[in-house]
């Protein structure tokens, strides 16, 4: 079997001939190469929610040959999360989302390392998991997790990938700490929510994986990235949109940095 080795950042790594092959139509884009590749395979990503973004945000990480993928929810799969949430098939209900995920996804990439933890994401643990990845993929369904997140990726310089959905609409931005606003700059004020709200299944599977090619760019360093941007998926009239954000100058995020 035939191995490449490439130099990344001081140190060698390599690729063998499953994963040379397996990654071939990606390896083949411009700007990417087997050092893109290294670089996915040295990373690690943190996938907050395992719902109707998170389940096809982590499909599209672990087929893409993230290296590491934290995988975090609390739930169990039940029968109304099926439209969207494609991890999760009709066996799985009552089995935790985690469980149903990391079954799914060890049996599409063996070479990815998969690890599934059955929690909240809270002010008590929101540091520790952010900490450990590169990035963090926001697939959570309300905004005070997600601004925990925000707040903690800003604090330890960490990539976020923030979207959210409602019915056919879609929202997107990246946010890489000192190079653009956070999403405090982007919602000042915590948005009214609603526990169940509807949304048709595609949708969450448009921006989860718009949210998958903002991840690979950011770690493979091709592209340009959403920040200080916010695209809007409208499915109805099937328009995109991109909208500015500008940084707050008094966030209480990210003003300081």
């Amino acid at each position: 079997m035939h191995n490449k080795i490439v130099q990344v950042n001081g140190g060698e790594m390599e690729l063998n001939e499953k994963e040379l092959l397996r990654y071939d139509r990606q390896i083949r884009i411009s700007g990417f190469g087997v050092e893109g590749q290294i670089k996915l395979k040295k990373s690690s990503v943190l996938v907050a929610g395992l719902g109707g973004l998170g389940s096809p945000a982590a499909l599209y990480l672990a087929a893409a040959g993230v290296g590491k993928l934290v995988l975090v929810d609390r739930e169990k799969v039940e029968l109304s999360n099926l439209n969207r949430q494609i991890l999760h098939w009709t066996d799985d209900v009552g089995k935790t989302k985690v469980e149903s995920a990391l079954e799914k996804l060890k049996r599409l990439n063996p070479e990815v390392e998969i690890v599934g933890l059955v929690d909240e994401i809270g002010e008590g643990n929101v540091y520790n998991l952010v900490k450990e990845v590169d990035v963090v993929v926001d697939g959570m369904d309300n905004f005070k997790t997600r601004f925990l997140l925000n707040e903690a990726c800003v604090r330890l310089r960490k990539t976020f990938v923030h979207a959210a959905v409602y019915g056919l609409e879609g929202r997107l931005t990246t946010i890489i700490p000192g190079r653009g606003p956070c999403l405090k700059c982007l919602l000042p004020m915590e948005p009214n929510e609603t526990k169940t709200f509807p949304v048709l299944g595609p949708t969450p599977a448009v921006m989860a994986s718009l949210q998958a090619i903002e991840v690979v760019k950011v770690i493979v360093g091709i592209g340009e990235p959403l920040v200080g941007k916010l695209l809007v998926f409208d499915g109805e009239r099937m328009e995109f949109m991109q909208v500015s954000v500008n940084r707050l100058k008094n966030c209480p995020v990210c003003g300081s940095i």
